[in-house]
C-alpha cells in the first residue's frame, strides 16, 4: 500500500501562513510512495522508430560498485545532445536567425530525458517548453526540430508556427497548447479515446511545471484522469519560478506532492538534478501505469539555469536559491558520475561529444537549404479536412 505524508496546505496556531525560509526548509528531496525498482526492460520502437543510441557497456571490474541503471549512458547521450543543439538555439537567437522565441531546458534536462526513454510505440507523450531531451529520448528527428524554428516548410509545422509548437500526433507526440495545464486533459482524452477503440498496453505521459499545477485546466484534467482511471503519469518539474513568480507566492502546501492523494494519485518526490533517481522513479511510474494502477504523478525538484526564454535576463533568481543543491548542473553531475563509477573511459566520453555537435551542425545546416513557405502558394485551411471547410462555406 502506498503512503502518503499528512495533508500540510494549511495555516500555523494563530492563522499566520508559515515564512518562505520555512516552506524552502520544508521541501527536502525525498521519495515516498512505493518501494523504488529498476525498470529493467530494452527499449522496444519508440514513437519515431528511430534506433537507440549505441552506448558503451560498463567495464566488469566496475560491477561491485554502485550500477547503474540500464539506460544511464544512453540518457545522457541524449542530455548532452539537447544541451549543444539549444546553445546552438541560443546563439542563433542572440544573433538574430531566429524569429519568436527559444525556450530551453538547461538544468532539466535529466527529468526531461527520463521522460522520453521508457515510453514505447502506442504510448502518447505531451512534452512542454523544456523538454527537448525526452522529445529526442522519444525520437523526434534533431532536424525537424531546426527545420520549426528556422521555418522551413518541410518541417512538421510546415513554416507555420515556429519553436516549441510542434508534434506528430501519429506517433504519440502531441503538439503543445500555450495554455499551460491544457495538455492534461487533451492526454486524458487521448488515453480514453484509445481505451474505446479496444487498443491495450499504453500509457499517456506529460510534463508540467509548478506554475502550470496552479491553473483550472491541469487540476480538472487531473481530476478526470483519476475518475475515468486512465494510465496517466503527470511529471511536474518545480523550478522553482514560474517565470519570476518563487514558490512562495505560487502555492502554499509544503510539496506539491501532497496533492497526489486529493486527487487520487499515486505519488513520488525526486531530486531533478540526480540522472539515477530520474531514471529509476519516472520508469517505475511509467512501468506502474502500463500495469493499470492509478495515474502517477512525479514531482522533481530542480532550478532551471537559464531565463523563462532567451529574452528572460534571470536576474530575480537570488544568489540564495542559486546555492540550494537542487541548483546544480544535472548534466555536470551525470557526466561526474561517470567518471566517477568509470562507466566509460574519456575517450569515449569525447568522442560522443563531438557526435553530437556533428548531429547539431547537420541538422541546422540541412534545414538552413530548405525552402520556407510562400504564403500566396500555401493552403491555409485551419481544419485538416478540406471538404469539411467547404461544407461551411
Amino acid at each position: 500500500m502506498l503512503t502518503f505524508r499528512r495533508q500540510s496546505c494549511r495555516r500555523r496556531q494563530g492563522g499566520s501562513l508559515r515564512s518562505p525560509d520555512q516552506l524552502r526548509a520544508r521541501r527536502r528531496l525525498r521519495i515516498t510512495g512505493v518501494k523504488r525498482e529498476n525498470f529493467l526492460r530494452s527499449r522496444p520502437d519508440v514513437g519515431y522508430n528511430r534506433p537507440m543510441l549505441q552506448t558503451a557497456r560498463p567495464k566488469k571490474k566496475t560491477q561491485s560498485k554502485a550500477p547503474a541503471h540500464e539506460k544511464y549512458l544512453e540518457a545522457f547521450r541524449w542530455m548532452l545532445l539537447t544541451r549543444m543543439f539549444e546553445e546552438k538555439l541560443a546563439s542563433m537567437y542572440r544573433g538574430g536567425r531566429i524569429t519568436g522565441g527559444v525556450y530551453v531546458g538547461k538544468g532539466q534536462e535529466a527529468v526531461s530525458v527520463a521522460c522520453g526513454i521508457f515510453l514505447q510505440k502506442g504510448d502518447i507523450f505531451a512534452p512542454l517548453i523544456r523538454d527537448q531531451a525526452g522529445r529526442s529520448a522519444f525520437g523526434e528527428p534533431l532536424v525537424d526540430v531546426a527545420r520549426t524554428y528556422l521555418g522551413s516548410r518541410t518541417g512538421p509545422m510546415r513554416g507555420r508556427d515556429g519553436n516549441i509548437h510542434r508534434g506528430s500526433p501519429r506517433d504519440g507526440q502531441l503538439a503543445m497548447i500555450s495554455h499551460l495545464g491544457a495538455m492534461v486533459s487533451v492526454v486524458v482524452g487521448s488515453l480514453m479515446a484509445k481505451r474505446g477503440r479496444g487498443e491495450k498496453n499504453f500509457i499517456g505521459l506529460t510534463t508540467i511545471g509548478e506554475g502550470g499545477m496552479q491553473t483550472g485546466a491541469s487540476h480538472e484534467g487531473m481530476n478526470i484522469a483519476a475518475v475515468e482511471h486512465v494510465p496517466l503519469v503527470v511529471v511536474a518539474t518545480n523550478n522553482h519560478y514560474a517565470y519570476s513568480t518563487p514558490n512562495e507566492r505560487e502555492f502554499a502546501c509544503a510539496s506539491l506532492v501532497d496533492r497526489a492523494r486529493g486527487y487520487g494519485f499515486e505519488g513520488y518526490e525526486l531530486d531533478g538534478t540526480d540522472l539515477a533517481q530520474c531514471l529509476d522513479v519516472i520508469g517505475t511510474a511509467v512501468k506502474r501505469a502500463r500495469a493499470g494502477r492509478p495515474p502517477q504523478l512525479v514531482v522533481a525538484s530542480i532550478l532551471r539555469l537559464a531565463g523563462h526564454g532567451e529574452h528572460d535576463d534571470f536576474s530575480y533568481v537570488t544568489d540564495d536559491i542559486r546555492k540550494e543543491p537542487f541548483a546544480i548542473d544535472c548534466l555536470q553531475r551525470t557526466e561526474a558520475f561517470i567518471k566517477e563509477h568509470e562507466l566509460t573511459d574519456a575517450a569515449t566520453l569525447q568522442r560522443w561529444r563531438k557526435e553530437a555537435a556533428e548531429e547539431v551542425e547537420n541538422a541546422f545546416s540541412a534545414a538552413q537549404k530548405e525552402p520556407v513557405p510562400t504564403g500566396e502558394e500555401e493552403d491555409w485551411c485551419a481544419i485538416s479536412t478540406r471538404d469539411l471547410v467547404d461544407e461551411i462555406e
